[in-house]
């Protein structure tokens, strides 16, 4: 996944439609501001140029009252343009003779005075063509000019200059303004823009709540009443977030009718085992009493009826530990209460390690138990029967020689009971349905091992009626069960 993506997932939808507001109004603001920078600069040149056209064919003085044609004043030096009234400061005025000299190169002060073009200064503006044009010339000390070059009566050229500096002033000015505007309504729009969105966004956050709601009930087991819907108001077809909500309520009305189709279903097949293994028992223990009374007169039939009748004496032990298993969990499923009283969990384990070291005198049985008794509060037959599962399972599904260790611990407010087994391990592909009925690897497919499948489930079965969990991890040479139960 890239980094993209990933920024892009840890968005909310409202940040992204407050940032892509955000954006919006940053990119026209700053499209304003360009625009209007260009459009204000194109302006003041204009007026820069019409200005420099004004000033430029405005005649010197040299007449009566300061005024008079252009040229040389009788006898003495040629007119200074800077002499004129009204011209502002920063004017920029210079005359070539036509003979090389330069009677002055002058620009006017903001105190009236004037100041002289140094020799770099003269050289640029000398080289300005008299073509009627404006052009742009830094000159050294002074700025950044435009400057028209027109020649007098006389021949000689006079060039008359205006500063740009005023105008980009201008320009900087009005940008800081506009940039400071831009920056308000940038701040005002993330504002009014969190306000709209979170409104708008409400009734999709109501939805979403509703989603969550049913996220988490535990639709996967018991009894569910779906009654969790959207508010209609959050339902109208003429709205996005209304179409949302009406299709999240129609999915779960249809849900709703398949949890209780499927409530009804197991209902029925939770009594009907719970009827059929009771009404088995009866049957089931004639069978074996006959089955028993005749292996007590094994003189008086042959030896192949005797043999039958054995099997048969055994295939009803199997069948009624079936019967019996089915029967717990039926009455398990039905949530039929427990004998809740307090334990001593150290003597269970401790008596079950015991009959198991007897009936599984080809494997190594070792017990780790606390200092002190671990007590919890539970069904003692119950519980018993989980650590009798437990061991059994060891026993059934790993080779002569294994090493089956059973600890205790007292961690916290709960206790922990591990069996752990150094056998072949558990495939992986089981692992996920290990505590599913009837769930067996090919090794438990063995009939002499009496394996009904069911051993597992009655664990989980039993300690989820606890209130406790169930888990179990496998490799080769390595499994372990970890049943925990509250104290």
């Amino acid at each position: 996944m890239s980094s993209s993506q990933r920024v892009d997932r840890a968005w909310s939808l409202r940040a992204k439609l407050i940032g892509q507001l955000i954006a919006v109004v940053a990119v026209v603001s700053l499209l304003i501001c360009l625009v209007t920078e260009l459009a204000l600069r194109s302006s003041l040149m204009s007026q820069l140029e019409d200005q420099l056209v004004s000033v430029a064919q405005r005649p010197p003085p040299g007449g009566p009252n300061g005024t008079g044609p252009p040229g040389r004043r009788p006898g003495g030096p040629p007119p200074n343009p800077l002499e004129a009234p009204g011209l502002g400061p920063g004017t920029l005025a210079a005359l070539f003779l036509r003979n090389g000299t330069v009677p002055f190169a002058q620009r006017s002060t903001d105190s009236g005075g004037r100041e002289e073009v140094g020799a770099e200064g003269r050289e640029k503006l000398e080289q300005i063509p008299i073509d009627g044009q404006q052009h742009r010339v830094e000159v050294p000390g002074f700025g950044d000019y435009l400057v028209r070059a027109n020649r007098t009566p006389p021949g000689d050229k006079l060039i008359i200059g205006l500063p740009v500096a005023p105008v980009y002033d201008t320009l900087w000015t009005v940008g800081l303004i506009l940039g400071g505007v831009t920056l308000i309504a940038i701040l005002a729009a993330a504002a009014a823009g969190t306000l709209i969105v979170r409104r708008t966004l409400r009734p999709l956050r109501r939805v979403a709540a509703t989603a969550g709601r049913v996220a988490e009930l535990p639709l996967d087991r018991g009894e569910v009443a779906l009654s969790v819907r959207v508010p209609d108001g959050d339902t109208d077809p003429r709205t996005e977030v209304g179409q949302v909500g009406s299709a999240l309520n129609r999915m779960l009305g249809h849900i709703g009718n398949a949890l209780e189709a499927r409530q009804a279903s197991e209902t029925r097949v939770r009594r009907f085992v719970a009827d059929a293994s009771h009404e088995l028992r009866t049957p089931l223990a004639a069978i074996r009493g006959y089955a028993e009374l005749t292996r007590r007169s094994l003189e008086s039939v042959p030896p192949d009826v005797a043999h039958a009748m054995r099997r048969v004496e055994s295939e009803s032990d199997r069948m009624t530990t079936l019967v019996e298993d089915l029967l717990l969990l039926a009455r398990l499923d039905a949530g039929r209460p427990l004998e809740m009283i307090e334990t001593d969990l150290s003597r269970i384990v401790l008596d079950v390690v015991s009959d198991s070291r007897i009936a599984g005198p080809d494997h190594q049985w070792r017990l780790d138990l606390p200092a002190e008794p671990v007590l919890v509060t539970g069904d003692v037959a119950r519980l018993y029967q989980v650590v009798v599962n437990l061991l059994a399972n060891a026993r059934a599904h790993t080779p002569p020689g294994s090493t089956v260790t059973t600890a205790l611990r007292s961690i916290a407010d709960s206790a922990v009971l591990t069996v752990t087994d150094d056998g072949p391990g558990i495939p992986a592909d089981l692992l996920p349905e290990v505590f599913e009925r009837f769930a067996r690897g090919d090794d438990s497919r063995s009939r002499a091992a009496g394996s009904t499948g069911l051993g597992l489930s009655i664990v989980a079965a039993v300690v989820a009626a606890h209130h406790g969990t169930v888990e179990v991890s496998s490799m080769p040479g390595r499994t372990v069960f970890t049943v925990t139960l509250p104290l």
